[in-house]
């Protein structure tokens, strides 16, 4: 993975960048409660869970034709709502930055820096805004609704459109999961995954490229050749 002058560095956010694997599964249910109070739908407990799940899942389509609503129709009004309250959670500073985030100060002296999130579009602009990480050139999270849900990790649309975005065609993608890497080397990317205490010991059944214990160690690999 040598690098030069011109090299490209993206980032997952969740689990990398910010604080937590994750959003809150609790954002979903409030978002799914915020859709049927302003439809004035009347859910059965048995409905609530496959209504509040992420995923869009065949659980989801039976549960909204059984309300007779549109389940396409309802996934994208829920993931609307979704997005705004963890843009809520970000901007009320629920989503802290790792510590080791200060690494990406020298990093950006050397290599040109991006984040691509399997979160919200919304969500990653806010947090790019909320915690000043303006050292971040291009950050894309995925579009809210179905169309964005199937675009996710370990599809590499998102990565591919950034590196268009960079006018670049390859460089390193830091992420957390499994997901990730199959993602970056999709994407003709070296992966690079970082371990942290919530995926320390979680199995790999794919091999990155290079696997760090924390975004300091990265700087390190465009210059080892590794």
């Amino acid at each position: 993975m040598t690098a030069t002058g011109d090299a490209v560095v993206l980032f997952d956010m969740d689990g990398v960048l910010l604080t937590g694997r994750g959003s809150d599964p609790a954002v979903h249910v409030r978002a799914m409660e915020d859709v049927t109070a302003a439809w004035d739908l009347q859910v059965p407990a048995t409905l609530r869970e496959p209504l509040s799940q992420y995923p869009y899942t065949p659980e989801l389509e039976t549960a909204c034709e059984t309300l007779g609503v549109d389940p396409a129709r309802f996934f994208d009004a829920r993931e609307h709502r979704s997005a705004a309250r963890i843009v809520d959670r970000i901007t009320a500073g629920e989503r802290p930055l790792y510590d080791d985030v200060t690494a990406l100060q020298a990093l950006s002296a050397t290599a040109t820096l991006g984040v691509v999130s399997n979160n919200y579009d919304p969500a990653v602009t806010a947090a790019m805004e909320h915690h000043g990480l303006d050292v971040v050139t291009a950050a894309r999270g995925r579009d809210v609704g179905l169309d964005g849900f199937r675009r996710r990790k370990p599809d590499p649309h998102y990565l591919r459109e950034t590196l268009q975005t960079l006018g670049v065609s390859g460089g390193l993608y830091v992420g957390d999961r499994q997901t990730d890497v199959e993602a970056a080397q999709a994407a003709g990317l070296a992966a690079v995954y970082l371990r942290r205490a919530h995926n320390r010991d979680r199995p790999l059944r794919v091999t990155p490229d290079a696997t760090v214990d924390s975004l300091t160690e990265v700087r390190t690999l465009l210059s080892s050749g590794e």
